[in-house]
């Protein structure tokens, strides 16, 4: 299986030209089977309120879902990208899983990063698992990554490949995901973003660096701060089944429930 991510600076509140990039983009790339893109991938991240956010919002189902899903079908590719997503009066920050046959699933940003909680709502979707081409696929959405519990929780329900859309500006997860990957033995392909956003004066630098990352926590593909494009890499989603680090270690299997005081109810 071919998976990769896009990096690039999208073009803030202006959603048809960011799908025309993403478009563009794959017409210069090889083919893939899993695309993945940043958070916010449509519309830019740096909304001064709830009010401007609506504005460049959709609902599922929408004109933009389903001109990505004509490009999916163009190029026989799997994609899951952030979505500002609408539902009636409520904003998510949301990822959609889809591909030429429609969408695939959803997942809403369960936990929020600084000022994004005056804009949106937590996602009530908990954390989901979709399957495509008979693999099991897990979504988060950036700040996901500081709660080892959200990953963890999908690779309990058996996710070999988690597919994460970022917009980092801290500077720690592209080195704290390979703990992630080593802890629940999966593939993540974590899509960064590139540039600057500065609006009404905040100050958004991110900090591109996406990578794909094996269960071993080998880094087999990374790009820099600054390049933009679709990169990709072979992988092997099976080697996520092997939960083992020694012959007689499991780390699902040697998991002490009962003495991990508090993780449920603290």
């Amino acid at each position: 299986m071919k998976v990769g991510f896009m990096q690039f600076s999208p073009v803030f509140a202006n959603p048809d030209r960011n799908v025309e990039l993403i478009r563009e983009m794959l017409g210069r790339t090889e083919p893939l089977d899993i695309l993945v893109l940043p958070e916010l991938a449509l519309t830019g991240y740096t909304f001064k309120d709830y009010k401007e956010a609506y504005a460049y919002s959709e609902e599922i189902g929408g004109p933009l879902t389903s001109e990505l899903i004509s490009i999916a079908s163009e190029y026989n590719v799997t994609m899951a990208l952030g979505f500002l997503e609408r539902e009636k009066k409520k904003l998510y920050n949301s990822s959609v899983l889809l591909s030429g046959e429609g969408v695939r699933g959803l997942y809403r940003k369960v936990h929020l990063f600084y000022r994004e909680k005056e804009i949106f709502l937590e996602g009530n979707k908990g954390f989901p698992v979709f399957e495509i081409n008979g693999i099991k696929i897990g979504l988060l959405v950036c700040f996901d990554w500081i709660f080892p519990e959200a990953m963890r929780t999908l690779a309990l329900k058996g996710a070999l490949i988690i597919l994460h859309s970022t917009n980092l500006i801290l500077p720690y997860y592209q080195d704290a995901a390979r703990t992630r990957a080593i802890e629940n033995r999966v593939f993540i392909v974590l899509a960064n973003r590139t540039g600057v956003e500065e609006r009404e004066g905040m100050r958004n630098n991110f900090t591109g660096g996406s990578e794909v990352i094996a269960p071993s926590g080998k880094v087999v593909l990374k790009v820099s701060k600054n390049q933009e494009g679709i990169f990709s890499v072979s992988i092997n989603p099976g080697d996520a089944r092997d939960k083992k680090v020694t012959e007689l270690n499991d780390i699902f299997k040697d998991r002490r429930e009962k003495f991990y005081e508090g993780w449920n109810n603290r």
